[in-house]
């Protein structure tokens, strides 16, 4: 029976048609990212006249508090006036529904969530009403908003101040990191913490999509990716500070990631994670065409860098600014600007709408059929996702599918990638709390290796699998010796 390609794909499917392999093996144990308001009315207090002086007082006092006393310069605590309006779910995982599970927020009031602060004097303040669709012209803003590096903690105190403190007030860059969101917080939570505080930022001040950095510590900088890479369009970049992360599944959001994304990860020459980063994470986005950047810093143990460090990366990310907003101006869709929140519906339409441009050309035919199949399955109650269906199904009883070698090269592609990734990764020096792992790293190592060699159709690849399965099963024997 003939695979559906468009309607059914397995994404556990690599090559599909031609050969599977199983999901990555899991190399350590560290967490990974990959799960009405109330208005008070006025009670009559007085005349008229006295009414109105009262409610300019108040307007005055509350227009001082919002934009001065409580936003701008550094701040230890900042608590969250609503709950986050931004996509949380979808981060926890492959769909966004208005219900999740009641359990993955038990306990948990987002009015309630803290966080530390530093905004610089020149930021200018979000607009009064925030706009909820995704702007559909090309024109940039005037005024797109100022950089943002929000900081996940590993553990339960915010971090990464000290280290950015001099980098955000000579630049310009506001910061932020909550509490409560480390490694011992349920994830489903920490996710929710973490856009709690995004889009609190969010009301208050007016962000640069294109330059909000969401970067982490540890198991914070896995958390990290995990968001950035399950809602791209919110961000201009990650910083995975010892630690990585990897890809979601769905062919879109990889197109997404590698078309807007700039992965800025740090280690150092004595951090546990230092091959992780260096033989295995860094290497294997990079090829699959991912824009990143591996920094090692000297003498820099399992912790966060220097300032001078930070500042590079940063520079380094926001030098990829410009190519995001000319993505932006071209597929609106691919940001979530400053003055948009979009619903589920309008997101599901936006996508929706630029997937059938891509459409029109031969070039961008896979992805906008890759746009189409994720609008499918992300709001699959929607109409959007009816009606990316009904063309889905138009493409799939095409007798011409030019489409499905792109489908078949890509996956080609980033096996590739995770076998020589993992391969340099296991064949590698190990840190002694690893090492009882390097058996299961040789083994799927080894069985990507084979499925290229199976697969037969890139010559060098099928020539290095070769080469390296003798190696790489010499060594595995001498590991059960």
């Amino acid at each position: 029976m003939r695979i559906h390609i468009l309607l059914q794909r397995d994404w556990h499917t690599m090559l599909s048609k031609r050969f599977r392999f199983s999901r990555r093996a899991k190399t350590h144990g560290e967490p990974e990212g990959v799960s009405p308001r109330t208005v008070r009315g006025l009670t009559p207090i007085g005349s008229p006249v006295r009414l109105r002086l009262l409610g300019l007082i108040l307007a005055v006092v509350s227009f001082g508090r919002s934009l001065i006393a409580e936003d701008f310069g550094y701040q230890k605590e900042v608590t969250v006036r609503e709950a986050t309006r931004l996509d949380w779910v979808f981060a926890n995982s492959n769909q966004s529904v208005t219900n999740p599970p009641a359990e993955w927020l038990e306990g948990y009031d987002s009015t309630k969530q803290r966080y530390e602060a530093f905004v610089p004097a020149a930021a200018k303040p979000a607009a009064s009403k925030t706009k909820t669709k995704v702007k559909s012209k090309t024109a940039e803003p005037a005024d797109p908003g100022m950089a943002l590096v929000l900081f996940i903690s590993a553990g339960d105190q915010p971090a990464g101040w000290g280290s950015l403190q001099s980098v955000c007030q000579q630049k310009g860059i506001a910061f932020a990191s909550p509490y409560n969101a480390g490694n011992n917080t349920p994830m489903p939570r920490r996710i929710r913490i973490v856009l709690d505080v995004l889009d609190d930022l969010r009301r208050r001040h007016r962000i640069d999509a294109d330059r909000t950095y969401l970067a982490g510590f540890s198991g914070g900088g896995r958390v990290a990716c995990g968001i950035t890479f399950a809602l791209p369009e919110l961000f201009g970049g990650v910083i995975p500070v010892c630690a990585g992360g990897d890809l979601r599944e769905e062919p879109w959001l990889r197109h997404r990631v590698m078309d807007r994304l700039s992965v800025a990860m740090i280690t150092g020459t004595g951090d546990f994670n230092r091959g992780e980063v260096e033989r295995f994470r860094g290497p294997m986005l990079a090829e699959m065409g991912v824009r990143t950047k591996a920094t090692t810093v000297e003498k820099l143990g399992h912790g966060i860098p220097d300032a001078k460090t930070l500042s590079e990366v940063i520079e380094w990310l926001d030098a990829g600014a410009a190519d995001r907003r000319k993505l932006a101006a071209k597929h609106p869709a691919s940001r979530i600007g400053p003055d948009a929140t979009p619903t589920r519906e309008e997101w599901a339409k936006s996508l929706l709408a630029e997937g059938q441009s891509r459409l029109k050309d031969p070039k961008t035919l896979y992805s906008g059929l890759m746009q189409l199949q994720g609008t499918m399955q992300r709001w699959p109650d929607l109409k959007a996702a009816e009606d990316a269906k009904r063309i889905l199904l138009d493409y799939e009883a095409r007798p011409e599918k030019p489409w499905e070698e792109d489908d078949i090269d890509e996956q080609r592609r980033f096996l590739i990638a995770r076998a020589r990734g993992l391969d340099s990764y296991a064949t590698g020096e190990l840190p002694p709390q690893y090492a009882n792992q390097r058996k299961d790293m040789l083994e799927g190592a080894i069985n990507l290796w084979l499925l290229v060699i199976q697969d037969g159709q890139d010559d060098k690849a099928v020539d290095d699998g070769q080469r390296r399965v003798l190696k790489l099963k010499a060594m595995l024997m001498a590991e059960e010796k």
